[in-house]
């Protein structure tokens, strides 16, 4: 799947330009608000006509300013979700959903109905009315309904904003099956660093109407934005080798070290994405002693960062880069300095059942 965007588009005081090669998988469109998330997802979709450029979707061209090529959302074979449920009031949940596919042809319905209800795990709510439902319920049953479709593409546009966060936690892992067994590529808006490390494939930046694209390798979190209540942090990429059930732990293996990490229900070999919040880690150096941390990561002071009262610190261990922060005091305490070896140390609790993310293992463009 190849998903091109090269676009320039004014609306009102702002301006979007992009110019995007994007494959398979799930790429998040991350930024704060009003930096062109929406515009560049709605300019996809095609409720906007840019003014200049083209959008093209695995070779067939949806719009071409130039050429005067503009196909309606209806002929680009597309699920859309909003941040609101959008259901149809009068009709019941098995209803909305049929609902779904009756812009797309026959023959090219190849979703069934038991299987998406299946994969949202809204089977015992097909009866219900919307109004019935919980607002978890509801925006599950909205992606179904975009599923149902049989879209070559699906669009997300910050489905989970509207939700607290037990909410958020309940309908994650239904994304997660989402991208990983439903063949969709899926274009995902969010401004909550938590759902892109989790979800993501890659990541488009968003900032004041551009675009740039980053990859999820090791260290890629750092170059995120910090937007509102976001913790700072860093993923590593492991892989599960083993379980302690009886101490409630999974041992996982990384280039930075051997990890020992909540106990997570996941097969031997399973890769993981691990997030690690920069506030639970203890920097030390030298000789730490016994202590009741089971993590302990090698490696040396690769950058120093002041952030208001406090410090980050960046360390390299082993190719694997994590941010820690750290106060002032304990800045000249450790007398850290650039190229100084240190540890980081940091419980298995603190990597919390949320903090694991399963990875998909098929190669992304």
């Amino acid at each position: 799947m190849m998903l091109e965007i090269d676009i320039r588009h004014r609306q009102g005081t702002f301006d979007l330009e992009a110019d995007l090669q994007l494959g398979s998988g799930l790429t998040a469109l991350f930024g704060p608000s009003g930096s062109g998330k929406t515009t560049m997802i709605n300019a996809v979709a095609g409720l906007i006509r840019p003014d200049q450029g083209r959008v093209a979707f695995e070779g067939r061209v949806w719009s071409d300013a130039q050429s005067g090529i503009f196909l309606p959302p209806h002929r680009r074979r597309i699920g859309y979700v909003f941040q609101e449920a959008r259901l149809f009031p009068h009709l019941n949940v098995r209803a909305n959903l049929t609902y779904g596919r009756y812009f797309t042809p026959k023959a090219e319905r190849r979703e069934d109905l038991s299987r998406i209800c299946d994969l949202l795990g809204i089977t015992d709510l097909l009866d219900r009315a919307p109004n019935g439902l919980s607002g978890g319920e509801k925006q599950r049953v909205a992606i179904a309904r975009a599923l149902m479709a049989s879209p070559k593409l699906l669009l997300m546009d910050e489905p989970l904003s509207a939700l607290d966060a037990a909410l958020k936690a309940q309908i994650l892992p239904y994304i997660e099956r989402i991208r990983d067994e439903a063949g969709v590529p899926i274009l995902y808006v969010s401004h909550a660093v938590e759902e892109v490390t989790r979800l993501a494939s890659r990541v488009v930046t968003m900032s004041k109407g551009r675009a740039a694209r980053v990859d999820l390798g090791e260290g890629a979190l750092l170059h995120l934005p910090r937007l509102g209540d976001s913790r700072p942090g860093s993923f590593l990429h492991a892989h599960v080798n083993g379980h302690a059930r009886e101490e409630g732990l999974t041992l996982a293996t990384s280039p930075a070290g051997p990890l020992f990490l909540k106990y997570a229900d996941l097969p031997v070999g399973t890769p993981i994405r691990l997030f690690i919040a920069a506030s639970d880690l203890v920097l030390a150096t030298g000789e730490t002693g016994q202590l009741s941390t089971l993590n302990r990561l090698s490696g040396r002071v690769q950058a120093i960062f002041e952030t208001g009262p406090g410090i980050v610190i960046r360390v390299d261990c082993s190719g694997q880069v994590i941010d820690a922060e750290i106060t002032r005091r304990s800045l000249t305490a450790l007398d850290l300095a650039l190229g100084k070896p240190v540890s980081l140390l940091f419980k298995a609790v603190s990597v919390e059942a949320g903090g694991v993310y399963r990875l998909r293992t098929d190669p992304l463009g």
